[in-house]
């Protein structure tokens, strides 16, 4: 069982992912700061965010609450990856990259979600 949120696998990928996002956004244009750039940087961040508040969290329903929104988030931040390669701020590799990463986190993410499911008896 784990007791620190840090030590879930889940957590540590997106925190790899998000450092990568960040640093994927410095290239971006100075015009995309307030927008896309701190969409990105919102959607992404949220996914670890949401994991450690709802490890947090004591009932089970309010666990689920936040492990949902971070795989929202997840989906969010490889729309606007979408639209930052089709705008030219990334190549088609490096999104391929990111999207192969949250891709497999996300199934990391549902597997989860499904096995604290099992241990609720839901």
């Amino acid at each position: 069982m784990v007791n620190r949120y840090e030590d879930l696998e889940i957590y540590q990928v997106s925190v790899e992912v998000a450092i990568e996002v960040y640093r994927l956004t410095k290239k971006f244009p100075k015009e995309e700061t307030y927008g896309i750039v701190d969409q990105l940087k919102r959607a992404v961040t949220s996914i670890g965010a949401n994991i450690a508040e709802g490890f947090g969290r004591f009932y089970f329903k309010d666990k689920l609450v936040f492990f949902y929104h971070s795989r929202g988030s997840l989906f969010e931040v490889k729309h606007f990856l979408e639209i930052s390669f089709r705008m030219g701020y990334i190549t088609n590799e490096e999104k391929n990259s990111l999207f192969v990463k949250l891709n497999n986190l996300s199934v990391k993410l549902n597997n989860f979600i499904s096995s604290i499911g099992k241990q609720n008896g839901s």
